[in-house]
């Protein structure tokens, strides 16, 4: 694969349609259902010799949510790689907890596909 974008969301329609902006702009892609799901990927996808050049996650996930995975992937040989938030939730006490957690960008949902480009154009390592 090469770099690739890893998209977490445990919604299957928002996991789709990033899916489907970053493969029509070029760009590899990589899903997981929740921030568990997450980090074995990331796992996965670091053994398998490919380069994760950013991740876009969701906050509100069953098993493990965006901000704890956020917080892990910051701790582990993941920290340099940028992370964005695409949620729901726009509430400045949440965007702080994401900061916090090392997130590099945040998206309110429903996003726009030049929206997402421009950022991932911006982070993407």
């Amino acid at each position: 694969m090469g770099k690739v974008i890893l998209v977490v969301d445990d919604s299957a329609t928002t996991r789709s349609s990033v899916e489907f902006v970053l493969k029509q702009a070029g760009y590899d892609v990589a899903l997981a259902t929740d921030g568990s799901d997450g980090l074995s990927k990331l796992e996965h996808l670091a053994n398998s010799g490919d380069q994760v050049s950013m991740i876009i996650t969701d906050v509100n996930m069953p098993v493990m949510d965006g901000i704890t995975f956020t917080r892990n992937v910051k701790q582990g040989r993941f920290k340099d790689t940028p992370v964005l938030v695409l949620t729901t939730e726009s509430q400045d006490t949440k965007k702080q907890e994401g900061r916090s957690a090392g997130a590099s960008g945040w998206l309110v949902k429903p996003f726009q596909p030049e929206q997402i480009l421009e950022v991932v154009k911006k982070l993407a390592n």
